[in-house]
């Protein structure tokens, strides 16, 4: 094998919508398979939030990679090594929330890159090649190509500093955190107030001018989606298990409910 195949970021190299969906509350592996049939093209397992543990991260991205989408992990603000074992275990991408600065956005570079571009360890018999035996110089060429490292936008800090982490060597995307960006300015669930337009166009050009991809989280109504799109955002979290579920299952109790 010469070659690791990330999904999401084939989408991306060629201008298409990389689209995602959230994995918090379902820890069976199906999780993978079934998202794939329905279209996205990336899962984002959140280890951030709820209560999955690495070994379920673990088995999800080994299912994630079988099912032919891009397994993508949200590890707890600062925790580095958390996601180096993810990506160990199969990973094909790390995303760190509340990426505020430069140096922040280095420190993932260093721990999620191998060198030369970071410092991290080489292991064997990774899932994302099949378990096959690789040379160190292929793993290196491969996964420094494949993985994509994500750092979040979620405040006002980060916002300010878009351009600056957007120009670090390592990093592909810069995702904005649409609901913790809305509390940190003070507007609390408002994701259609004008300044949070102002900070997509911001993150956007900090994108585009070093060459990097937006990403968007946190918006999922048809409407602001749509709009949000059209600035520039090309990297989209378009749900998360647990909405999906939830208003699928709503609207089909409420139809049978008013069957006479």
């Amino acid at each position: 094998m010469n070659s690791i195949n990330n999904p999401a970021r084939e989408r991306l190299v060629h201008d298409e919508l990389a689209i995602g969906i959230g994995v918090r509350a379902v820890r069976g592996v199906e999780i993978a398979a079934i998202m794939k049939t329905a279209g996205f093209d990336w899962l984002f397992i959140d280890l951030e939030h709820g209560a999955t543990s690495i070994e379920t991260a673990g088995s999800i991205c080994v299912a994630a990679l079988a099912a032919g989408i891009a397994p993508l992990v949200r590890v707890p603000h600062g925790d580095l090594n958390l996601g180096t074992r993810c990506l160990d275990a199969g990973a094909l991408g790390i995303v760190m929330p509340h990426v505020d600065t430069v140096e922040e956005a280095r420190a993932m570079v260093d721990a999620y890159r191998f060198a030369p571009q970071g410092h991290r360890s080489i292991a064997g018999n990774y899932a994302q090649l099949g378990f096959a035996p690789s040379s160190a110089t292929d793993v290196v060429r491969m996964f420094n190509q494949a993985t994509l490292v994500v750092a979040m936008m979620e405040t006002p800090r980060a916002i300010e500093n878009a351009d600056k982490i957007a120009a670090v060597d390592g990093i592909d995307v810069l995702l904005m955190g649409t609901n913790d960006l809305c509390l940190e300015m003070g507007i609390p669930g408002k994701i259609d107030d004008p300044r949070v337009a102002d900070a997509i166009d911001r993150v956007v050009t900090a994108c585009q001018r070093h060459g990097k991809w937006a990403g968007l989280g946190g918006v999922y109504t048809k409407e602001l989606l749509q709009a949000y799109i059209a600035r520039g955002m090309r990297m989209i979290l378009a749900g998360n298990d647990v909405s999906l579920l939830m208003n699928a299952s709503r609207d089909q109790a409420q139809f049978v409910r008013a069957c006479k």
